[in-house]
């Protein structure tokens, strides 16, 4: 569900699910923005146009789901 998502007013689960160590540097800085730590970090955001713009830089690095 990471790939191609569009802004809504739907609140995201993200889940950092691979390292971004040998990355580039701005997928490396993406994570950090969308405040992912470490692998198995969940966070939970609006998925406004910033957010889904973030999260289709990163779509390899991250699991997305529909926050409950």
């Amino acid at each position: 569900m990471a790939k191609n998502l569009i802004p809504s007013d739907v609140q995201l689960e993200i889940t950092q699910i691979k390292s971004a160590i040998g990355g580039k540097q701005n997928q490396r800085d993406t994570l950090r923005s969308l405040g992912l730590k470490r692998i198995g970090h969940t966070v939970v955001r609006t998925a406004d146009a910033v957010t889904v713009g973030m999260l289709n830089t990163v779509p390899h690095l991250v699991q997305v789901e529909e926050a409950k």
